[in-house]
C-alpha cells in the first residue's frame, strides 16, 4: 500500500509500517484513558469509479465527530481518496490512500484526557 496522508508531511509512504505506529499508540493511549473514546465517521459524496473487473477507486469527504478533552462536541474534515484492486485469494485489497485535511492524530490529542 502506497499514501500520501497529513501525517507523512507531503512524502509518499510504503507499506503498512508507518501506519503501524499510530495503531500501536493509540490503543496504547485508549488503554489509559478512563472512559472509551466516542467518534463517529461520516462518509459524504461517495464517488465510485470502477476500473474494469479488477479495480476502483473511491473519492468521498469523510467528517469525524469526537468529544474532546473539554466534554465538548467537534468535528474534522478530510477528504480522501482509495483505489481498490481485486487480487486472487484476498478479495479487494486497498492498494493507495490520499488524505488531505487534518492528520489523524489531532483527534486523539484532543481526546487525550492526560494533558
Amino acid at each position: 500500500m502506497t499514501c500520501f496522508e497529513p501525517e507523512a508531511q507531503g512524502n509518499l509512504v510504503e507499506d503498512l509500517d508507518f501506519h503501524k505506529f499510530y495503531f500501536d499508540n493509540a490503543a496504547a493511549m485508549n488503554a489509559n484513558t478512563a472512559r472509551k473514546p466516542q467518534i463517529h465517521t461520516t462518509v459524504l459524496n461517495p464517488n465510485v469509479h470502477l476500473m474494469g473487473e479488477e479495480g476502483a477507486c473511491i473519492a468521498y469527504v469523510r467528517l469525524i465527530q469526537y468529544i474532546d478533552k473539554n466534554g465538548e462536541a467537534r468535528t474534522r474534515q478530510s477528504q480522501e481518496t482509495r483505489v481498490w484492486q481485486k487480487r486472487n485469494g484476498r478479495g479487494w485489497v486497498c492498494v493507495h490512500v490520499h488524505r488531505s485535511g487534518d492528520p489523524s492524530w489531532t483527534i486523539t490529542a484532543a481526546m487525550d484526557n492526560h494533558h
